[in-house]
């Protein structure tokens, strides 16, 4: 096992457990260590507990907790005030007093989904994160961001709650679609492109064999990319000072792509965000922020990873820049852009020209 610590102070500090079939094995030992309680609820989805479902048995036995296993649909509508409230009324039916704790055990829809229910279900009770993507494990697992979305745009009600343990157990991934995986890829894509060079360069040499969930280096990008999440997440913890807001470089054509294809199956998250990082740096190259050659690797980077690197024909791009003036990073109606100036380094910068944010996603198109 590798451990990643998210140092945030005594009671908001936590580890990433990264490794080999952790949850199968050392589960129950990590959360008799927390002392969290004596009644679980384990928030799911139908096919990761189909797969799981004699393992979340098991270690729930283990821990001699009252439990119940609440099962949401793996899909990005999921994250609505519906089953928020859904899940609520069935956790209420397990919670008899006794220390009632959340283990949201599902990919970045259950995660977000599951720690929101935490941070609001009596003002709050203790989370556990068991990522099942390898986007979730490398992002949105760590950092304590939680939310549901709207109709307009994702993640708009939420909050920053902490979990008290994180699992990515690298074993779980080989029951991903490839798709899947190809998606989480991009994120990893992301830490390299914004913060280190050297985990960039690593996965233009391996990029093959991660794809193949080859077990050394795939370890090594989960637990790089969570070492350099948790430093941001350390440095900026609730999105303050601007350190933070570069994880979201692609992220504002991206969610603008994912919300103007209505979070349908045509895009999934690392989809969009790879076509959004791809613009990003398009914008920075005709800023005469970052040098063209750097956006060849970025664009070979992504193609190799299998990730689109167009916009489908059938969006339609009034929808896609409606949808980007909703994103949270605007404020006071200034729009801010995470940008690279080269590979390894990104900067924040506000006030890009309408017209240039259209043209290149005009050419982003396919």
């Amino acid at each position: 096992m590798k451990k990643v610590r998210v140092s945030l102070g005594k009671k908001r500090s936590y580890d990433i457990v990264i490794g080999y079939k952790i949850a199968s094995n050392y589960l129950e030992k990590l959360i008799k260590k927390l002392g969290l309680g004596n009644e679980a609820a384990v928030i799911t989805n139908p096919a990761i507990h189909s797969i799981h479902r004699n393992a979340i048995k098991g270690f729930l036995k283990r821990l001699k907790a009252n439990a119940a296993t609440i099962k949401i649909p793996d899909r990005e509508t999921s994250k609505s005030n519906r089953q928020v409230i859904k899940i609520i009324e069935s956790i209420v039916k397990v919670d008899k007093g006794r220390g009632l704790f959340i283990i949201a055990f599902g990919g970045g829809v259950v995660g977000d989904t599951g720690g929101f229910v935490a941070s609001i279900y009596k003002r709050g009770v203790p989370y556990i994160q068991i990522p099942t993507t390898l986007l979730a494990q490398v992002d949105s697992a760590i950092g304590g961001k939680v939310a549901i979305d709207l109709t307009s745009a994702k993640n708009l009600v939420g909050a920053f709650y902490q979990p008290r343990l994180v699992i990515s157990d690298i074993s779980i991934l080989r029951s991903l679609p490839s798709r899947q995986i190809r998606s989480g890829l991009a994120e990893i894509i992301k830490y390299g492109i914004i913060k280190d060079k050297r985990l960039f360069k690593f996965l233009e040499r391996n990029i093959k064999d991660i794809l193949k969930l080859k077990r050394d280096p795939l370890e090594y990008v989960i637990y790089r990319s969570s070492k350099i999440k948790a430093a941001y997440v350390k440095a900026d913890e609730r999105d303050t000072k601007g350190i933070r807001a570069q994880l979201n470089f692609g992220h504002t054509i991206g969610h603008a792509i994912e919300a103007a294809s209505r979070y349908s199956k045509l895009y999934s998250h690392g989809e969009a965000i790879a076509i959004g990082m791809i613009a990003a740096s398009e914008i920075a190259v005709k800023m005469g922020l970052l040098k063209r050659p750097s956006l060849e690797r970025i664009t070979n980077l992504i193609k190799k990873g299998g990730l689109p690197t167009t916009i489908s024909r059938g969006l339609d791009i009034k929808k896609i820049m409606k949808a980007q003036l909703y994103d949270k990073k605007i404020i006071h109606g200034v729009n801010r852009f995470i940008l690279p100036v080269r590979i390894g380094k990104a900067n924040i910068y506000e006030k890009i020209p309408k017209r240039l944010i259209s043209e290149v996603i005009k050419n982003r198109c396919a």
